[in-house]
């Protein structure tokens, strides 16, 4: 989406201490509600009183349940960061360690499927207010991607396919959430997307051509 499409926010000041420890008890608790029932299950009024907060307090934080659930999917996709991190995939080629993490964070997500199906909802509701929020959890994904990769200085080419990637991935994820995939069509899916970090520069479908 181009920048000046988006509806800008003031910068909001760091979060004190104290804050951030009401943010994560609001984050834990939207996961929570989410665990048990899904999309519908988050109510804002019972997020407030599972997290000790005010509800005016929790409307400070997060504008609307999509807001919230956003920012519950970027706190999850962290949480899956450091993880990865302690175990970090062993394949030889970047691809296919792409691949491994793409599909073990599938799998995380596999695990309490209300809880990624109220996310992804949330992701494909958020209309340009939410744009913050969305760019944290695509920036959390691209972390990921280039993590395996082991890049830490990626090329506008390598920027490009990881943006194909994370948008596969994503596809992936609700057609299996819709039931119109299979684990076994997610995985072909994310290996053959994959493919793209692979390919030589200049090479079709690499984005290095001219």
């Amino acid at each position: 989406m181009p920048a000046q499409a988006r509806i800008s926010r003031p910068a909001a000041p760091p979060l004190t201490e104290r804050q951030e420890a009401r943010r994560r008890r609001i984050l834990r608790a939207s996961a929570r509600l989410a665990c048990r029932g899904g999309f519908d299950a988050v109510q804002m009024r019972e997020v407030a009183e599972s997290s000790e907060v005010a509800l005016g307090t929790l409307y400070r934080y997060f504008p609307s349940k999509v807001h919230l659930l956003v920012a519950t999917m970027q706190d999850q996709l962290e949480r899956l960061h450091g993880t990865l991190r302690k175990r970090p995939p062993a394949g030889e080629r970047a691809a296919e360690r792409v691949a491994e993490t793409l599909m073990r964070a599938f799998f995380a997500l596999q695990s309490e499927p209300d809880l990624a199906d109220a996310m992804v909802r949330a992701l494909t509701f958020a209309d340009r207010s939410v744009s913050p929020e969305v760019d944290q959890v695509s920036r959390q994904t691209t972390a990921i991607i280039l993590d395996a990769m082991g890049q830490d200085d990626p090329t506008p080419e390598q920027l490009s396919a990881v943006r194909v990637i994370e948008h596969t991935w994503l596809s992936a994820l609700i057609t299996w959430l819709s039931g119109r995939a299979s684990i076994a069509q997610v995985k072909a899916d994310i290996d053959t997307v994959c493919r793209l970090i692979d390919l030589p520069e200049g090479a079709p479908g690499s984005g290095g051509g001219r």
